[in-house]
């Protein structure tokens, strides 16, 4: 394929992901007065009883709605976002790698929402308490809307796409850009980068932090692992097997 090509490939992948967020969206959007109240809900069960959720625009209520609707709808289409990624990819995969894309596609989903289930089931409750303990007498918690909405879905995207780490690992082992080998011998800067992300994605609390940096660690190791089992083995490694292959069979 030309570059006109790759690009005119990359437009109609995109259109197809933006439908489906649309689609997504407005059959959500009847529901989003309640998926809102579920977002909310982490946060709620820590506020103090003077507080409360505000809007300072006329519109910002709709709009929040709106966005809700949108968050939702592009969970729901996840699935067909993810395979609309991979199908772009896979002219540059061999043949019978070609036939995983679907699968890929689903697990590369099921990464993403599980990614954003522990941001709200796990980080929130945490992220909350500690921002609500800086309410007293004289600082009281008014939160708006968008500020909330957008706080959230921070979260719930980034650790989301924290998530998809083994699958990027598969696929970049895989082209052999990266290997086992390579991944062990930079463990202690995955380490420190994972801190230094969760320092800048998470709310500044330790708590909120380990949070993200430990799943980010165990979610390196596992890249290790897979990288190990499914990565493309370069000319050099299999030459040093054969001599050891060599130097056996001779003993």
């Amino acid at each position: 394929m030309t570059l006109l090509q790759h690009l005119d490939e990359l437009r109609v992948r995109l259109k197809r992901i933006s439908f489906a967020i649309i689609i997504g969206c407005l059959a959500c959007y009847s529901f989003a007065e309640k998926l809102f109240d579920y977002l909310v809900m982490p946060m709620v069960a820590v506020m103090p009883d003077q507080s409360s959720f505000i809007y300072t625009a006329p519109h910002e209520a709709f709009v929040t709605y709106l966005k809700v609707a949108a968050l939702a709808g592009f969970f729901i289409s996840s699935p067909y976002i993810f395979y609309q990624i991979w199908a772009f990819i896979a002219p540059g995969l061999y043949e019978e790698e070609r036939k995983y894309i679907i699968p890929i596609a689903f697990f590369s989903a099921a990464c993403f929402i599980g990614g954003g289930a522990f941001a709200y089931f796990i980080v929130f409750p945490f992220a909350f308490e500690f921002f609500m303990s800086f309410n007293t007498g004289h600082i009281q918690a008014m939160l708006k809307l968008n500020e909330y909405l957008s706080f959230s879905m921070k979260l719930i995207f980034a650790f989301g796409l924290v998530f998809e780490m083994p699958l990027f690992a598969l696929f970049l082992s895989r082209l052999g850009i990266v290997t086992a080998a390579m991944m062990r011998k930079a463990r202690k800067f995955a380490i420190l980068f994972s801190f230094v992300l969760a320092a800048i994605l998470t709310p500044p609390d330790v708590v909120s932090q380990l949070l993200m940096a430990g799943p980010l660690m165990i979610l390196y190791e596992i890249s290790i692992v897979i990288a190990a089992v499914f990565g493309k083995r370069r000319p050099s490694e299999e030459d040093d097997d054969t001599e050891d292959d060599e130097a056996v069979a001779e003993s």
